[in-house]
């Protein structure tokens, strides 16, 4: 691994993560620095599925698909800093923490979630992150959350 940040385009993306439409949430994950922090992008279009009924004539993203997609930044942050592409890793919540929603998120919007790895270390099972999203310089969303790995053996 070298010093310079890291990125990953959506086919490095969809190689480290199982998600494909419509529940795959990050278009591209930028300034990746190891397993320390990493910068993902959502482009917010009109056209994802829960726009529908979320809601009829005022689409709003839901704040759990925000969180959803701060925790994917996350899983590409961590699975590009382990080489983990074609490798089946699985992600699962175990615990989501102050999270606070500041503004919606509409179509249009270009997302983007700040995150930090607060504790988790190569090999290890259970990691804390802390997800900042934001649109423009406008705060979104808020959280920390906690994921098990399911690292596939070697």
């Amino acid at each position: 691994m070298t010093d310079a940040p890291q990125r990953a385009d959506i086919h490095r993306i969809q190689s480290i993560l199982p998600h494909r439409y419509p529940f795959l949430l990050v278009d591209r994950v930028e300034d990746i620095q190891g397993y320390q922090t990493a910068r993902g992008i959502k482009m917010v279009t009109m056209n994802e599925p829960h726009f529908q009924g979320h809601f009829p004539g005022k689409p709003i993203m839901p704040g759990v698909t925000i969180v959803e997609a701060m925790a994917q930044t996350a899983a590409v942050m961590v699975g590009s800093a382990l080489n983990m592409e074609n490798r089946n890793m699985l992600v699962y919540f175990m615990a989501i923490d102050s999270c606070k929603f500041r503004r919606m998120v509409v179509p249009g919007d270009m997302l983007e979630m700040h995150l930090e790895t607060l504790r988790g270390k190569p090999g290890g099972k259970v990691w804390k992150f802390s997800g900042r999203a934001v649109v423009g310089e406008e705060l979104a969303c808020e959280a920390e959350f906690t994921a098990m790995m399911d690292l596939p053996k070697e």
